[in-house]
């Protein structure tokens, strides 16, 4: 097998290559080390690497393949995969971006991580996210700032910042991210590749720093980056499931997406939020992915959702709700004093050990509790946008809703209109399936997508969606200012 067909395979089908001894997992991941050397000067996604304790792996992997039966090789033998660095991976970096952790090793694995190590995953490195994973810019004092391949003058997104951009310039098969707010799949949309933000509760989040406490374990979710639909579900069944530490996680209920009828879905589209305008671009690919499953025989269906324009005030009273006992400021002043008002001065001059945003949302937590009878309010619209949204789509129904306003924006572009992130971000208080699926490059060569979302625990029909969308519409293309 070829380096070019290596890199934009699916984990499924190298796996499959592996067992058939076409290729082995060391030229598997000898190709991905050799890209990531290539790409990762001009992106800075992956932070810490673990090459030679990969190749010493899949050497390993290698000598099992040719001594047992392909058969009882493990769902994902020999394949590399990277995780961000706020997920903890035995020996590698876990600072979360926070220069106060900055010295921080992680001594044993996440629970999503080593569940893909023993599904025979090989772990390739650790990746940049943004500051304690709260924006949706990937950029901090300890790891600086990542950048996108289709457009290094673009911003990869957050917090899965590093994984978006690692997966989608074909420098990793499979990206572990996570998402509370659309750290997953803003990231997968910037980078061009496909996200999925399991059903809340489903993916223990165990081992990931800030660690997600009560509520918030089914508000934030642990999940993939691929560069494939096809890796979606399988990678799915292997970290999902109660690890016996998080008190919030669900039993799986996922079926085989190959087997949904396309004929008995609607599609629902959704326009926009009522709040942010979507530009041609981003409407016209949510209007493709339309056509697309009408011509595959679904029922298509427009409606506005107005509960939508609110989402900034549910998701964020629903999270303040859903807290722990330590706050986001408590968490970035990592045991010392912070005062936000004092260290946005220092930040304007270059001087601070925080990044603006994360002194930004110190100050932005604090709104709920002050407007605590507000905040009730909103907690109880969410539940009421919830019962609205999947009484619309019922058991076979999927929304499709725009990844975000427009393509990937310019580098720092998002602190001037800082709220469009809640195109992504009232899905997971919302606790619903979200998959986002690539939908072509505009005319800059910047990559299009569009959300698709179900009722809760229906993530199999999301991803059934995904896997004809890239029939369709072709998938993953690779960055070609990073040609293969």
């Amino acid at each position: 097998m070829r380096p070019e067909r290596i890199l934009t395979s699916s984990a499924v089908e190298l796996v499959e290559a592996i067992r058939r001894r076409e290729v082995t997992s060391t030229e598997v991941v000898e190709a991905h080390v050799a890209r990531v050397r290539r790409v990762n000067p001009a992106i800075n996604a992956l932070v810490r690497d673990r090459f030679d304790d990969a190749l010493r792996e899949a050497r390993v992997a290698d000598e099992k393949s040719g001594s047992v039966h392909p058969d009882d090789l493990p769902p994902l033998h020999g394949v590399p995969f990277t995780t961000k660095d706020a997920l903890r991976a035995a020996g590698m970096p876990n600072t979360s971006g926070l220069w106060a952790r900055r010295d921080v090793l992680a001594t044993e694995d996440a629970t999503a991580v080593r569940r893909l190590k023993d599904a025979g995953a090989i772990l390739l490195g650790v990746t940049n996210i943004s500051e304690l994973c709260m924006w949706m810019e990937s950029n901090n004092k300890v790891w600086g700032r990542t950048n996108n391949p289709y457009d290094p003058t673009r911003t990869a997104g957050g917090s899965s910042g590093g994984e978006g951009a690692i997966v989608g310039a074909g420098a990793s098969v499979l990206g572990l991210g996570s998402d509370v707010g659309g750290s997953i799949r803003m990231p997968a949309f910037f980078n061009g590749a496909f996200g999925h933000k399991p059903t809340g509760g489903l993916v223990p989040n165990t081992g990931h720093y800030p660690p997600a406490v009560r509520l918030h374990q089914r508000y934030v979710t642990t999940g993939p980056i691929a560069r494939r639909a096809a890796d979606l579900m399988p990678f799915l069944r292997i970290v999902a499931g109660p690890d016996g530490v998080e008190e919030h996680n669900i039993e799986p209920a996922l079926g085989d997406p190959a087997r949904v009828d396309l004929s008995k879905v609607t599609a629902w589209v959704v326009p926009d939020d009522g709040l942010f305008s979507v530009d041609a671009a981003m409407a016209g690919a949510q209007e493709r992915a339309a056509r697309a499953l009408e011509a595959a025989g679904a029922r298509v269906e427009r409606r506005r959702v107005p509960g939508l324009r609110r989402s900034l005030e549910i998701w964020s009273a629903m999270l303040h709700e859903g807290r722990g006992d330590e706050s986001f400021t408590e968490l970035m002043a990592a045991g010392g004093e912070l005062r936000p008002l004092r260290e946005i001065g220092k930040a304007i001059l270059g001087r601070s050990s925080y990044t603006l945003p994360g002194l930004l949302l110190c100050l932005l937590e604090r709104v709920p509790a002050l407007l605590e009878e507000r905040s009730r309010r909103s907690v109880a619209l969410g539940h009421e946008l919830r019962a609205e949204i999947e009484g619309m789509l019922g058991e076979d129904g999927v929304l499709l809703f725009p990844s975000y306003p427009t393509v990937a924006p310019k580098h720092n572009a998002p602190l001037l209109v800082p709220l469009k992130w809640t195109y992504t971000a009232i899905f997971n208080v919302l606790e619903m399936p979200v998959t986002q699926v690539p939908m072509g490059l505009d005319r800059r060569g910047v990559p299009l997508g569009v959300q698709v979302a179900a009722k809760n625990r229906n993530d199999t029909l999301t991803i059934a969606v995904a896997l004809e969308l890239e029939r369709a519409a072709g998938g993953w293309i690779p960055p070609p200012r990073l040609p293969l």
